[in-house]
């Protein structure tokens, strides 16, 4: 059964999941329906988000090889897996996916944090309020059943960037934390330099 979370509340997946590899980071969200302009205005661009996992050692970023991105769709490890980008958001379910075996991942990772951008926002002038029905959910890969899912349902209006959530190692068990923080951080590189 899948437990729906609330914005900072913590969940685990070993203790609940017994025997839990891999598991699916379905991220998913929609444009919210822009207002047209007059008859000369530019159409509305699509909104481009992108989906990144940054794999930290004790909490830092120490290589920009360990960040998995639509440029860089392995770890090299082989223990995080981006499943391709996706352009504009539309449709039903996960607009992208990253697959993380958690049983593999290398011990001196201890966290993984899962953020999305928007791709050129600045350039584009978009931000997180043109987006609505955000979510992340976690998914184990052994049976499709979705083990947890947070809903983002605050006014990111302004924000360019969220930290989505964090799969981390405490005591030996993984755990998800849900996060749902916006920056106005304008790409990946600079939202990355957070955790370095």
């Amino acid at each position: 059964m899948s437990i729906s979370l609330q914005k900072g509340q913590k969940v685990s997946l070993s203790k609940d999941h017994a025997g839990l590899g891999k598991t699916i980071v379905g991220l998913g969200w929609d444009e919210a329906k822009q207002e047209k302009g007059g008859f000369f205005s530019p159409k509305p661009q699509a909104i481009d988000c992108d989906a990144s996992a940054i794999l930290l050692k004790s909490g830092k970023l120490v290589d920009k090889k360990d960040i998995v991105y639509f440029g860089n769709l392995r770890h090299k490890s082989g223990t995080v897996l981006h499943m391709g980008d996706n352009l504009t958001g539309a449709g039903d379910g996960d607009d992208e996916q990253i697959v993380i075996d958690l049983a593999s991942v290398p011990e001196e990772y201890d966290k993984i944090v899962i953020v999305v951008n928007i791709y050129q926002a600045v350039k584009r002038k978009q931000h997180f309020g043109l987006i609505e029905n955000a979510f992340i959910r976690l998914v184990d890969a052994r049976n499709n059943n979705e083990m947890c899912k947070y809903n983002l349902t605050e006014n990111y209006s302004g924000m360019t960037a969220m930290i989505f959530g964090e799969v981390y190692r405490y005591n030996g068990e993984w755990k998800f934390s849900a996060m749902g923080q916006g920056t106005n951080d304008p790409g990946l590189l600079e939202l990355s330099r957070r955790y370095s």
